[in-house]
């Protein structure tokens, strides 16, 4: 998992949101969050800076402060995958930048500084459905 810039935040790569709303979560993060199929998820609102939103357990998330940012519920229901409900606002089709987050939730920004530079690495990793 590459650092952009030193002291910076730590990416997974590019997430590309699938036609019928659905990410695929990079491995790392998959087992860097502790995922499991089934798991109950919630979806929680991102920075203003970033935009975008964060993906976590729900049964991590429960004595959170960060669940009180919580804009949607959802399942795991494949393996890596998570469906998207349209009330966050991806589209078919947009890069998103899986980055770490909170600890608690994987972070998928949409805008900001950080996204910025990830545009000028073209080596990060591209996962898309």
């Amino acid at each position: 998992m590459p650092q952009l810039a030193k002291g910076g935040k730590w990416v997974f790569g590019w997430v590309v949101v699938g036609q019928g709303r659905e990410v695929r979560i990079p491995p790392e993060a998959w087992s860097e969050y502790g995922f499991q199929m089934q798991d109950d998820i919630l979806f929680t609102r991102g920075s203003r800076r970033s935009g975008g939103f964060g993906v976590g357990r729900r049964e991590v998330l429960a004595g959170s402060p960060i669940r009180a940012r919580a804009l949607a519920e959802g399942r795991i229901i494949k393996l890596g995958m998570v469906s998207l409900p349209r009330t966050l606002g991806a589209q078919p089709g947009e890069r998103l930048l899986a980055a770490r987050g909170s600890g608690l939730a994987l972070g998928f920004l949409q805008r900001g500084p950080i996204y910025a530079e990830a545009l000028k690495h073209p080596e990060l990793e591209v996962f898309s459905v």
